[in-house]
Order: C-alpha cells, then sequence, then structure tokens
C-alpha cells in the first residue's frame, strides 16, 4: 500500500506596524535587529528559501527551497512585510507554489490563512466571512490561484467556520488531533475512544450540506519536533516521520505534521538544514513519497467520517478560552500571574466593534451600493493602494458619483472597518500580560480605529472605551490595568497630521527636498526658506500634510 509524507508549516508573524505610520517603529527586545519580522526573517523564512545541505567533508554540497518540498502557508500581513522588505525571498516563496503544482500533478503546496489571525469562533459572522475572503484574495494575488486549503488561526475551528469555508470554495483544512471528536469509516459505526488515526483524510459533514475535507496531523511528532531536538539531526528527523507507518493499516498511509513554520530556523537554530535535508533523504527512499495535501486527496478522496469539537483549538486545551478567559493556558514563564485581563479585554473590544456596526451600516449606506460588499473587496485596496485602484474600487462599489471628499470620507470609513478587525489579532490574548507587545499592538489598533471615527464619525468612543478597560487588571504594578496601558503605552504612539508636519519641518534644516512622503503620509510643500547664520538655521514656510 502507498506511503506518502507531508511536513505542514504555518508561517506566521502579528502585524506589528504602527497604525498611523503603517510602519514597524524600532522594536529593543528584536535586538540587534531593528524589528521581530526582521530578525525571525534572517532567521527563518530567507535561509528557508536557501537551506544548505552538508556533505560527507562537512560542506555545502546543494542548496534547497525547502518551501517546494512541503505543505506551508504564510499569514498575509507577514508575507506583506516579506514583499516589501526581502523581495528575494518572497520571490523564492512564490516560486515554491509553481514548482510543486510541477511536482504534484497541479496542486500548490501553499495554502491560504484567515487575513489577520483573528479566533474565528469567537468573531461575528461578518467578520468571519471578511477575514476568509481577504485570506483568499490575498492568496488569488500573490499566488495567481484560487487556494484549495486554508489555514485557521490556531486552527480554531467551528462548525459556521467550516461552513463559511466551503461556501467560498475551500477544500480542506489542517486541524489538531484533540479537535476530532468522533470517526468512523464511511460505511462503519462511530468511534469515539482512543483518539484519531491521523493517516488519512476525514470528511466533516456540514449543517448546511456541505462537508469540508480535513487532515488531523500527527500530534506526537508535532509535539516532538517543537520539544524533542528532533531537528538537531535531518536523520533523525526523517527517521521519525518514517517510524509512524504502521503495518495494519490496509489505506494509503499518509503521515503528516504541522507546527509553527518558525520552528525551522528560528526556535531551532539552523532547524531549516534539517528540514532540508529530510525531505531530500525522504524522496529518495523507495516506497515513500513527500506530498501535499491537494495531491493526497486528489488521488485518495476521504473515506472516512469524522465530526469536530465545536469552538477548538490547537493551543488551548479548554476550546478557545485562551483568547477570552483566564483558562490557565499561558506561556508558563510567569507562574504567578494571572490572565483576568483577557475576559475585559475582548468585552471591550465587542462593544467597540458593536459600537461602530451600525455607524457604519448608516454612513456607508450613503456611498456604497452595499457596505459589507464593500468591506469585502477592500482587501483590493490594501494590496494596491494606487489612485487607478482606488478609482476603479470606487466604480464597482459606489452607488453615484462620489466626490473627492466623499471618497475620502468612504475610504475612511473602510479604514475604520480594517482596524477593528486588526485589533482581533489572536496574539493579544495569547500570552501573559496586558501590557505585552502583542496586547499593546491590539489596543493600538482600537485606538486609532477611535481616533478615526472622532474624525469621520464625529463620535468619541475613547472615554467608555477608557472607562471599560479598567476593568481589566494587569500583572505589573507600573500597568495595573488596560487603562493605564493605553494612555501609557498606546497613546504616545499615537501620531496626528501636526507631528508628521514638525518632522518635516526638523529634517529640512538639514535635508534639501521638496514634496515627499513621511510614512504614510504625503507632505506637499508649497513655500520654503532656509536662512542661516553661523551655526544657526531657520526654516519657515508652508505645506500640505494628508
Amino acid at each position: 500500500m502507498d506511503r506518502y509524507i507531508c511536513i505542514h508549516g504555518h508561517f506566521y508573524q502579528p502585524p506589528r506596524e504602527n497604525p498611523w505610520l503603517e510602519a514597524i517603529e524600532l522594536q529593543d527586545s528584536a535586538y540587534p535587529f531593528h524589528d521581530w519580522n526582521e530578525r525571525i526573517n534572517y532567521e527563518c523564512y530567507a535561509p528557508n528559501a536557501a537551506a544548505r545541505i552538508l556533505g560527507a567533508n562537512e560542506k555545502v554540497s546543494r542548496i534547497v527551497n525547502t518551501y517546494s518540498h512541503i505543505s506551508f502557508n504564510f499569514g498575509p500581513t507577514l508575507i506583506e512585510w516579506i514583499q516589501k522588505n526581502d523581495p528575494e525571498t518572497y520571490a523564492a516563496i512564490i516560486e515554491a507554489d509553481r514548482l510543486s503544482m510541477q511536482r504534484f500533478d497541479g496542486h500548490g503546496s501553499a495554502m491560504a490563512q484567515a487575513y489577520n489571525h483573528m479566533i474565528l469562533p469567537l468573531s461575528n459572522r461578518r467578520d468571519r466571512i471578511t477575514q476568509i475572503r481577504w485570506g483568499i484574495r490575498d492568496f488569488i494575488r500573490r499566488f495567481g490561484r484560487h487556494p484549495e486549503g486554508m489555514w485557521l488561526p490556531e486552527t480554531a475551528a467551528d462548525y459556521e467556520s467550516l461552513e463559511i469555508l466551503a461556501d467560498e470554495g475551500i477544500r480542506f483544512t489542517v486541524l489538531a488531533p484533540r479537535q476530532a471528536k468522533r470517526y468512523k469509516h464511511q460505511h462503519g459505526d462511530w468511534i469515539a475512544e482512543g483518539g484519531i488515526d491521523p493517516s488519512t483524510a476525514y470528511k466533516v459533514r456540514l449543517p448546511g450540506g456541505k462537508s469540508m475535507d480535513v487532515f488531523f496531523y500527527d500530534g506526537p511528532i508535532s509535539q516532538a519536533i517543537a520539544f524533542e531536538k528532533l531537528l538537531h539531526s535531518g536523520i533523525t528527523f526523517a527517521d521519525r516521520l518514517l517510524g509512524a507507518f504502521a503495518e495494519h493499516r490496509d489505506w494509503p498511509q499518509l503521515v503528516h505534521i504541522a507546527t509553527d513554520g518558525e520552528t525551522y530556523g528560528h526556535h531551532h537554530r539552523h532547524g531549516e538544514m534539517a528540514l532540508a535535508y529530510a525531505v531530500e533523504y525522504i524522496q529518495d527512499l523507495p516506497g515513500v513519497d513527500i506530498i501535499n495535501y491537494g495531491a493526497y486527496l486528489a488521488k485518495y478522496p476521504p473515506v472516512f467520517e469524522a465530526e469536530i469539537h465545536d469552538s477548538s483549538s490547537w493551543s488551548c486545551v479548554h476550546g478557545v478560552e485562551r483568547w477570552k478567559a483566564d483558562c490557565g493556558c499561558d506561556s508558563g514563564m510567569n507562574g504567578d500571574w494571572h490572565q483576568k485581563w483577557r475576559a475585559p479585554l475582548r468585552q471591550s473590544f465587542d462593544w467597540l466593534r458593536d459600537t461602530f456596526i451600525p455607524l457604519y451600516e448608516s454612513e456607508a449606506g450613503r456611498y456604497f451600493s452595499d457596505p459589507w460588499k464593500a468591506r469585502d473587496a477592500y482587501i483590493d485596496i490594501i494590496l494596491d493602494r494606487s489612485n487607478e485602484n482606488l478609482m476603479e474600487f470606487i466604480a464597482n462599489q459606489a452607488n453615484r458619483t462620489l466626490s473627492e471628499d466623499e471618497i475620502v470620507h468612504a475610504v475612511q470609513l473602510l479604514e475604520i472597518q480594517r482596524h477593528a478587525m486588526l485589533m482581533y489579532t489572536s496574539c493579544g490574548w495569547f500570552f501573559d500580560e496586558i501590557s505585552g507587545i502583542e496586547t499593546v499592538q491590539c489596543l493600538q489598533y482600537a485606538g486609532r480605529a477611535i481616533q478615526l471615527a472622532r474624525k469621520v464619525l464625529d463620535i468619541d468612543l475613547e472615554p467608555e472605551f477608557l472607562h471599560r478597560l479598567e476593568q481589566a487588571p494587569g500583572n505589573v504594578p507600573a500597568h495595573s490595568n488596560g487603562r493605564q496601558v493605553y494612555e501609557q503605552l498606546v497613546m504616545p504612539a499615537m501620531v496626528d497630521l501636526e507631528q508628521v508636519c514638525a518632522h518635516y519641518v526638523i529634517s529640512s534644516l538639514f535635508e534639501s527636498f521638496e514634496s515627499r512622503r513621511v510614512y504614510n503620509f504625503e507632505v506637499e510643500l508649497k513655500e520654503h526658506s532656509l536662512m542661516e547664520r553661523a551655526r544657526y538655521r531657520f526654516a519657515v514656510g508652508r505645506a500640505r500634510v494628508r
């Protein structure tokens, strides 16, 4: 009987950009690098595009693009950063999917991901749909094809989310083995005891009549890669995978694992070398082949069925409580800390989101034929903010001819919605402390949405939001609750037009320039005069900042 191996890497980092600048500021904890994206790219993403395999003399014998040999997904916000900051690695990732399509009978190894790693079972239906559609659209723009599979953030799944995936043309996803409630052969009885066999695909029937194919990865091997030093040796890694085949199975076996992609190089130094050696070693063996999920499904449609535990995930044994409650799941690094802040933080965000909904529907309804369809389509503007693309978007979505001011107003409404989704990025709840860098990032997105609403909707939601954040207790005396975190760590990061203008004016004392971009702002110089005397310089002028 045929035997196959599939290695999946979930490559993801939370969006780290200052929402006012749309650029990542210096992150001291990533030293000696500018920020964590830059550091992890150096340690993981770039090396996996050109992983070294050493020969017997310890010299490099060949270079391998590991992405072309494995199944993988990149978070859309991360791969956008890679595209802008490391185009060579980005090109290698796109090329890897093309090569995998050649290798696996037209089935690419890249999977899509729901856009900004929001926990879908905790989201409202509109946000789930937009997150999935944005993830698909981002994928199509990059890889030039519709995705067969989609990675769910934290593999957090429920039947409603799977139903939306099916409605959007997604065929399969990958879940943790403990997310399976019970399973059976299509002609057999349900089995609930002993855990699910991960060596094949399962069909999950959905309430609306459709189905989703699901791969439940091999939990013990995936855990061993992360925590048992399997990546110290490529041959040890390969042998562990090969040892998972069993003689008693009478179907084409698929040994497959799923881990954070950062395992290969960031969490484990030179892990990309072990990965490269393992896949090259395995594919040279008789009787076993490397494959991806889409190719396996094409060869062997599921003959087993499964039911899942609703609202379950791979990183919380309590389901999805880690992202809404003090369930006990944490990093393990601060044993005496609580996470009582999680629930009031989510409740504060939910209040903010729900307050925006009727305001958005009412105001955006003045400009768009369907405000929610316009939001779904807004991903095309996020991916390409050129004026030509914006005009095409407005032509397709507007319910009438809009003036320039109305277009600006309409886009600002969509930006409120974008930031109101970004604030739900899962990392904000994953770790131990509300003043942590990941949670502060989510609060910054909330702050940006509030600022835009103050300008566009003439409503100030910040006082009530701060009142609600006060109910979120921290562990650090300097930041004793969510309100203090917001006031001490979020407000100083806010940037307005006056600050941008001041930056431009001060810079003009030392550089000779006219109109230019300052991060996410455009400065159009109208008048400028520079006077010098001895060691002194004085600049005066007039500029338009937008």
